[in-house]
């Protein structure tokens, strides 16, 4: 039996894992890279808590999540960077036809604003985080023709900006992430973590909700502006 013959169980028990609505669902939410509460997926996924649990259960024993405990409460989040590209590369292989159409106003206007600019784990993602790439790469402080890499202009440019780039484990410093509404690949890595920690932080986005959409507030247009030349239209 060949090495890829060996792999094929497992790869079975993972598609497994992942071939569910309702732990499609919970995945998903979980791309906003918070922690949430199991009673909050359940009502996000529209099941009830004792079902949420128990889906839970075979999503941590997979190891696609990780679970924490605080008192009473049950915290689960996605297990790490792998796990979130994994769902996120998955997504953009879905066609524009097989998304179920939004059934009101309320969820048209929550996919406008998700496809506007929403954080893809823990990087900026949508019309926004295409637009913060497209600047950078335009100024030539990030590369997309071999692979995403910064430049030593860019490194330089997210000192200038008071944004530290923390290089810890064998995560890349600069990778792209296929973008599930654009079809495009947008930053992703230790330096698109820390430009949305940073834009968060500083108040150039805010989130709206308790999902993963963001909007660029008045702050947030002048800093893009001034530090990549964004136009408030990209935004």
């Amino acid at each position: 039996m060949t090495t890829r013959e060996n792999q094929a169980p497992g790869l079975a028990r993972l598609a497994g894992l992942i071939a569910d609505e309702t732990r499609a669902a919970c995945l998903l939410a979980l791309l906003d890279g918070r922690a949430w509460t199991a009673g909050e997926l359940a009502r996000h996924a529209g099941v009830a808590a004792s079902t949420l649990s128990e889906h839970l259960g075979k999503l941590v024993a997979g190891g696609l999540l990780a679970e924490e405990r605080q008192g009473r409460h049950r915290y689960v989040r996605l297990a790490d960077g792998r796990v979130a590209q994994l769902v996120e590369d998955l997504v953009a292989q879905v066609e524009p036809g097989d998304v179920v159409r939004p059934r009101g106003l309320r969820e048209a206007s929550a996919g406008a604003a998700m496809a506007r600019g929403r954080t893809c784990y823990d990087h900026l993602a949508g019309q926004l985080g295409i637009a913060v790439t497209d600047a950078m790469t335009l100024r030539g402080l990030l590369v997309q023709d071999t692979g995403f890499a910064l430049t030593e202009a860019g490194v330089g440019w997210f000192g200038s900006a008071g944004i530290p780039l923390e290089r810890k484990g064998r995560r890349p410093l600069a990778r792209g992430c296929l973008d599930w509404t654009e079809r495009r690949p947008h930053l992703a890595g230790v330096a698109g973590a820390a430009l949305c920690a940073h834009a968060l932080d500083a108040g150039w986005c805010v989130r709206i909700g308790s999902g993963r959409a963001v909007k660029v507030t008045p702050t947030g247009v002048r800093a893009l502006r001034d530090l990549l030349g964004v136009e408030a239209a990209a935004l």
